[in-house]
């Protein structure tokens, strides 16, 4: 099962955060952010792909596959 999520803003980072550590490969669309919203996103996800060792694929220009 993979979690496709569209985050509408920033905050929204937090489900992102939450499947990826249960261990749920997560699509994350940030095609509806605004190229700063988006980059504080990826940095974001990268650091938790990091951190937890997992691999991080970009599919295409604002959409992601984190992998735990």
């Amino acid at each position: 099962m993979v979690k496709s999520l569209r985050p509408q803003n920033y905050n929204e980072v937090l489900y992102v955060g939450h499947y990826f550590r249960k261990g749920v490969p997560v699509l994350m669309d940030l095609t509806d952010l605004p190229d700063g919203d988006a980059k504080r996103l990826v940095d974001f996800a990268t650091g938790l792909v990091f951190g937890r060792g997992g691999a991080f694929d970009r599919v295409d220009r604002k959409l992601f596959l984190l992998q735990p």
